[in-house]
């Protein structure tokens, strides 16, 4: 099947800070894995590199990044190639965008659609059976920035999927959702690898890896904390080397949830007490 991601002995400022010394990755297409990490610690950086927006300082012979086996991208191939969520993105899209329209300019890898680009009716039809495979059929002629902060990112993933990219890398896909509303698109995700698309999870929020995500990554200050399935990697003594805070860990119907571990120790004083 190929690999996803090869980082060999790479360095990488953003600006004048170096976030990544020396630093190698590997995985595989098909192997869904999130990287799992405080703020900080290089995550959004990780995603920036893969999609080209970065470039590393190769370190010598042997030192490459390769996305999908290949080392040369025209970086508008690459970004449709890979479906590509973020925050920034989000926050930079166009208000004025109607729903339709956030979906099409995927296949242009751009910010709202444009005169000079033309869609076939294949495109189109696409576009629409993407929308409502999602759920959102009656807001495609909404202003994107009349959307709640959910049916925003319902868009960008319909953005995302049109073109049937080889894997999808998210930034932190729940942030700024309800309760109710992050459930609802873990099931999206969840769907979507069990039909064959390879996700790349980048979140601190451990709560939120679904359980097809077999391989976790911990990232922390630029560097590889640790990196194997999640049975062994998401438990209570890692992660609280990973936070610098004592933490407990505890599975619950397929994902991990974390407890402070004074908190998870000991009874509230009301339980302590019993009933009057």
């Amino acid at each position: 099947m190929g690999m996803l991601l090869d980082i060999r002995d790479i360095t990488l400022f953003r600006g004048e800070t170096k976030v990544f010394t020396d630093f190698s990755l590997q995985i595989d297409q098909g192997c869904h894995t999130a990287i799992l990490g405080p703020n900080g610690a290089g995550k959004s950086t990780l995603l920036k590199l893969v999609a080209g927006e970065l470039h590393p300082v190769f370190s010598g012979e042997g030192s490459h990044v390769r996305v999908l086996d290949r080392e040369r991208w025209n970086v508008w191939d690459l970004r449709s190639r890979l479906g590509i969520i973020s925050h920034d993105m989000q926050h930079d899209y166009l208000a004025g965008a109607l729903g339709i329209n956030v979906v099409l300019s995927g296949f242009y890898s751009s910010i709202d659609t444009w005169q000079h680009q033309v869609f076939s009716d294949a495109q189109r039809g696409k576009a629409e059976d993407v929308i409502e495979m999602l759920g959102v059929t009656a807001l495609q002629h909404r202003a994107f920035g009349g959307m709640s902060t959910g049916e925003q990112r319902r868009f960008l993933l319909g953005r995302a999927l049109v073109t049937e990219p080889s894997a999808l890398l998210l930034d932190e896909p729940t942030s700024g959702l309800d309760l109710k509303t992050s459930f609802l698109y873990r099931e999206l995700l969840t769907e979507l690898m069990r039909n064959g698309t390879t996700v790349l999870l980048v979140t601190h929020h451990i709560h939120e890896i679904p359980s097809e995500v077999r391989r976790v990554v911990l990232l922390k200050a630029g560097r590889i904390l640790a990196d194997g399935s999640r049975e062994e990697v998401l438990t209570s003594e890692r992660l609280s080397a990973l936070f610098d805070y004592p933490l407990l860990a505890v599975s619950h119907n397929g994902t991990c949830q974390v407890f402070p571990q004074q908190t998870a120790a000991s009874d509230t004083p009301s339980e302590r007490r019993g009933p009057n």
